[in-house]
C-alpha cells in the first residue's frame, strides 16, 4: 500500500571550519532521520542553490559564529539564495544552530533576519553551543561538541522532523 501522504524534505544546510557546527548538523540529521515520513538533506552551504530551498519543505541552518557574525559561507550561501527564494518560501518551518567561542547571539539573529524576511516560521529558538574558544589557537582548532549538546542537536532535529510529519508545521 502506498504511503497516504508524500514524504517531507529538512534540508539541513551547515558550513563548519572546525567541525564544531558540523558535528551538530550531523547530530541534527540523525535526529530527523527518526521520523520515516521525512527525508533529510545534509548539505554544506557552499553547494547549495536556491532549487534545493525550493525542493524542501523545512530547513536548519548550522554555522559556527565568527567576529561576532555567522560564518562567511554561510552569509554567501543566503547572498546567492536569497532573492531567487524570496516570496517562495512563506510559513515553512527552521531552526538554527550556531557553535560559538562565547556568545552565538550575532549569529542566531541575523540568520533570524534573513529567515524574517523570507517569511520563514521559526519552530524553536536557536541552539547555541559554547566552546569557550578564546585564544587563537583554541579558536582554530578542531572542536568536539560535547555528548549533552550533541542530544540536544539530535532532540531540535527530531522534533522539527516530527512537526513536519504530522502537518504541525
Amino acid at each position: 500500500m502506498p504511503d497516504a501522504l508524500p514524504k517531507k524534505t529538512l534540508l539541513i544546510v551547515y558550513h563548519s571550519m572546525t567541525g564544531g557546527a558540523r558535528q551538530m548538523a550531523e547530530a541534527a540529521r540523525d535526529g530527523a532521520a527518526t521520523q520515516a515520513s521525512v527525508r533529510v538533506h545534509l548539505a554544506r552551504a557552499c553547494d547549495v542553490r536556491a532549487d534545493a530551498l525550493l525542493a524542501a519543505d523545512g530547513f536548519i541552518f548550522a554555522c559556527p559564529e565568527n567576529l561576532a557574525s555567522m560564518s562567511g559561507q554561510m552569509k554567501d550561501f543566503f547572498d546567492r539564495c536569497y532573492y531567487p527564494a524570496l516570496e517562495r518560501l512563506n510559513g515553512r518551518p527552521y531552526s538554527t544552530l550556531i557553535c560559538a567561542g562565547s556568545d552565538g547571539g550575532n549569529a542566531a539573529r541575523q540568520i533570524g533576519r534573513i529567515a524574517a524576511g523570507w517569511r520563514l516560521k521559526a519552530v524553536a529558538e536557536p541552539l547555541i553551543v559554547c566552546t569557550h574558544a578564546q585564544t587563537p589557537e583554541t579558536i582554530l582548532a578542531p572542536k568536539r561538541i560535547g555528548q549533552e549538546d550533541l542530544q540536544a542537536c539530535r532532540s531540535l532535529g527530531a522534533s522539527l522532523a516530527c512537526g513536519m510529519a504530522l502537518g504541525v508545521f
